[in-house]
């Protein structure tokens, strides 16, 4: 990091959406209502020494391999929404995929060889083109309000949309699929963080996209770990799942990787 008075300094935003952070939302984290609230007024205090900001999108088809349409029971029956799917019940008959059968038993097989999540369904969310997909109103308010004032550009990207794989983290899909590049490690992006001097990190879900995001540098781009800031008032857990992103956070922290509140940075 560096040691000059003003650091050049980025803002990455992960999956401020509304389906996320609206409580009328689709997969709505509780608590992510007063995260934007303060991410906002970072933005609104300190956005003048901002000198990128990112926004993550969260973005999938309705017939995701995470989405009940894309799964049915032996009876027909599409499968409810948080439902924890193994290899082995598919295997054993209890859930059966509706599409590329064989690829998704490979695809459940590679993901539990990870030791990471297990495959979840979870409630349609983030579709394409839909009112869920859009950053919440509070954050792009703030947004706008940046570019106004500085003549800079938010810049947008969108992961999640290949629907035969989970996309949590920022920098590459829980599988990358051969010949899908939007699946696999986003070099050029991760390039364009190391451009700076320092990177806060907040948004959506901390137990999920966030935790495996900082789980993702860790692993693939550890000469960034230095710069990381992740404001920790600035994110939530899904219900009950915080414990996920636990263990990560503490590897990153003792590989280096500094976790306060958006009350306490510096600038």
């Amino acid at each position: 990091m560096s040691t000059t008075q003003n650091p050049d300094t980025a803002l990455l935003i992960i999956d401020a959406q509304y389906d996320f952070c609206n409580p009328n939302g689709a997969l709505f984290v509780p608590g992510a209502e007063k995260d934007v609230e303060r991410i906002a007024q970072l933005i609104a205090i300190h956005g003048d020494q901002l000198r990128g900001i990112y926004v993550t999108l969260d973005t999938h088809h309705v017939l995701d391999i995470a989405h009940p349409l894309f799964w049915e029971d032996p009876n027909g029956n599409s499968v409810a929404p948080f439902t924890l799917i193994s290899s082995k019940s598919v295997s054993d008959g209890k859930w059966i995929p509706r599409y590329d059968k064989e690829f998704v038993m490979n695809y459940l097989k590679t993901l539990e060889s990870q030791g990471e999540f297990q495959h979840f369904i979870w409630p349609e969310h983030c579709l394409i083109g839909s009112k869920g997909a859009a950053l919440d109103d509070t954050i792009l308010t703030a947004l706008l309000a940046w570019t106004h004032r500085t003549g800079q550009e938010y810049k947008a990207v969108v992961k999640g949309t290949n629907r035969l794989t989970e996309h949590f983290g920022v920098f590459q899909a829980q599988v990358p699929i051969e010949n899908a590049p939007e699946t696999h490690t986003d070099d050029a992006f991760l390039a364009e963080l190391n451009t700076f001097d320092r990177i806060f990190i907040a948004g959506e879900a901390r137990s999920h996209c966030v935790a495996t995001s900082i789980k993702q540098i860790v692993k693939l781009a550890p000469h960034l770990i230095p710069k990381v800031v992740v404001l920790t008032d600035c994110m939530s857990d899904v219900t009950n799942w915080g414990h996920l992103a636990d263990p990560i956070f503490e590897e990153a922290a003792g590989k280096g990787m500094l976790f306060t509140t958006s009350a306490d940075v510096r600038f």
